[in-house]
């Protein structure tokens, strides 16, 4: 059996009492491709409540909804119309989360009040075993306190919530969230993602970005209203053509750490620095891990990097994690 509690190995056993636990109303973490998600039943409002209340989510923020196949899917959604179809095709199982008009039984709890609900089928095998396992689809943010970076690790689940069960599946493949679309007469882009607007736009070429929405307005997607991924200390973003000035901001704060792609790594000697990787998929892949170093109090200094591709989604949560912006 499993324990009630704490990190464990996905074994079939596991699986079987955290399904249990799922049913019985209690919130369980588990991993995906994208970042660790904290997953209740979709289906009872009383168990997406507790989900709610253990991040401390605004209410008005939606969740996604994750399936192991089209039939779950059937359950949520009243329309599954042809550029859906399309998407779910070239990306399902994968990190593309789509936005449609719910059923009724989908309660209010899980779509912040709207008449839609965001759902996803995820590509990591534990969180497709778990869901069928349990027979329900899952409600699931990050397995984070809300505001704080998301979790690519079990260990970063557990630093967040002592004694939660957690699935530990390894690190996760993507390291950020997935790509949210809301279809219809305007296809838009609420959320980048692990996918990026170039290759949805192959197949959806009138796919647009939208806007974030105003201090008042209602969020159609998950992460698009508050504050998301801050660090506990300072972050301090430079984008990508304020090199000089970053090198100088870390000359003047020597505690500093500096978060950079590694090819800038040499630009500054005397600092303590993480090199993120070489292309924005290993940035994405290794950034909230990166901001989730334990170093309180002295800024984190991080370049930004050109806003293509998944740079755009890179530089997304930079933003939204950022105290200062240069």
């Amino acid at each position: 059996m499993a324990r009630r509690g704490g990190i464990v190995r996905p074994t079939a056993a596991a699986l079987r009492g955290a399904a249990a636990a799922l049913t019985r109303g209690e919130p369980v973490a588990f991993p995906t491709e994208t970042v660790y998600g904290l997953g209740a039943n979709a289906l009872d409002a009383a168990a997406v409540a507790r989900v709610f209340a253990l991040k401390g989510r605004p209410g008005d923020n939606p969740l996604i909804v994750h399936v192991s196949d089209r039939g779950m899917l059937r359950r949520l959604v009243r329309v599954w119309p042809p550029a859906a179809r399309l998407l779910a095709d070239a990306f399902w199982p994968g990190p593309l989360t789509l936005v449609l008009p719910k059923r009724r039984g989908v309660p209010d709890a899980v779509t912040g009040g709207l008449g839609t609900v965001a759902v996803r089928m995820p590509a990591h095998p534990v969180a497709l075993a778990l869901i069928r396992q349990s027979g329900i689809p899952l409600a699931a943010p990050s397995a984070n306190r809300s505001g704080r970076p998301s979790p690519t690790t079990a260990a970063h689940v557990a630093q967040d919530f002592p004694g939660l069960l957690v699935l530990d599946g390894g690190p996760t493949e993507h390291g950020l969230e997935s790509t949210v679309v809301v279809l219809g007469e305007r296809p838009r882009l609420l959320r980048p993602g692990a996918i990026p607007l170039e290759a949805l736009r192959r197949l959806v070429p009138s796919l647009t970005a939208a806007r974030r929405p105003r201090e008042g307005e209602i969020a159609e997607s998950p992460g698009m209203k508050y504050r998301h991924y801050a660090p506990d200390r300072p972050l301090w973003l430079f984008r990508a053509s304020r090199l000089p000035e970053m090198e100088e901001a870390a000359r003047e704060n020597p505690a500093a750490l500096v978060l950079c792609p590694a090819g800038a790594a040499s630009r500054f000697p005397a600092a303590r620095v993480v090199p993120l990787g070489r292309t924005a998929e290993e940035v994405g892949r290794n950034l909230f891990a990166a901001l989730r170093t334990r170093r309180r109090g002295s800024p984190l200094l991080v370049l930004g990097i050109p806003r293509r591709g998944v740079g755009r989604t890179v530089m997304d949560r930079l933003e939204r994690a950022a105290t200062r912006i240069v």
